[in-house]
């Protein structure tokens, strides 16, 4: 699959006349709780022919191929990319720290990284994994049988949120480092049980909800929600990341 996929990002360069200057896994293979039928989840930060950037003309700052049971590709224009990053987006603060890397043409995304720890603002973050949260707890979870998957997509956003809260750090993309925050035996022993269960059921597998689990899920929401009120907001100039932008959008 790692062949096919560089070839699909080779074929974006040519065809879209970009440059990618760093492309990773996002999803569930990056996160660490793949099932056997996981799709591939594939970002990427591309940058235009300089030139382009000094025109009046309206460009697109997304490229998206179409996407099937396996492949999932798409990309943000590295002006769109810096201006996230400066408004703390959190998927792309997650795409940096991604073990699976299937292309790295320049020191871009180890720039970005290094600059991560200040621009990062851990009330933005918080709320934005607080939503996932309980999105997912309050329209998924809420059954008599519901999907094993979806536990871990409310879980993951929980545990970051916690670990902003208590580390004040950028929380790290892996649910193994994340559900470090969490001592409870019982906690721990569902969630083994789960992933063991996920590793070997397809996307679509539904099981009793989990009690612990649920009550779990329910509180955090509550208590991360009011903590991130408390987190103060965090205000940075583009100085910096306009240097960035300028360096890369040249042809290397």
């Amino acid at each position: 699959m790692n062949d096919i996929i560089a070839e699909k990002l080779l074929t974006i360069e040519k065809e879209r006349n970009v440059r990618i200057l760093y492309a990773c896994e996002s999803g569930s293979r990056a996160w660490g709780f793949a099932s056997p039928d996981s799709d591939y989840d594939v970002r990427f930060i591309y940058a235009q022919p300089e030139d382009n950037y000094l025109s009046i003309e309206e460009r697109k700052d997304v490229i998206e191929l179409p996407v099937n049971e396996v492949l999932d590709i798409s990309g943000w224009d590295i002006r769109k990319a810096l201006q996230l990053f400066l408004k703390s987006n959190a998927p792309l603060y997650e795409w940096l720290q991604s073990d699976i890397v299937y292309k790295e043409s320049s020191e871009f995304k180890n720039e970005l990284f290094r600059m991560a720890g200040e621009y990062f603002s851990g009330r933005a973050g918080c709320h934005h994994y607080i939503s996932m949260a309980r999105n997912t707890f309050e329209h998924d979870l809420q059954e008599e049988q519901v999907r094993i998957k979806k536990y871990f997509y409310a879980l993951r956003p929980a545990l970051a949120a916690l670990w902003i809260i208590e580390k004040k750090t950028v929380p790290p993309i892996t649910f193994r480092e994340l559900r470090v925050v969490i001592e409870d035996s019982a906690w721990n022993d569902a969630v083994d049980d789960l992933l063991k269960r996920k590793k070997i059921s397809d996307e679509k597998t539904r099981i009793a909800p989990v009690p612990v689990l649920q009550d779990w899920i329910g509180k955090m929401i509550v208590h991360c929600k009011e903590q991130a009120a408390l987190i103060p907001a965090i205000q940075h100039d583009t100085i910096a990341l306009n240097n960035v932008f300028r360096k890369y959008i040249k042809v290397q």
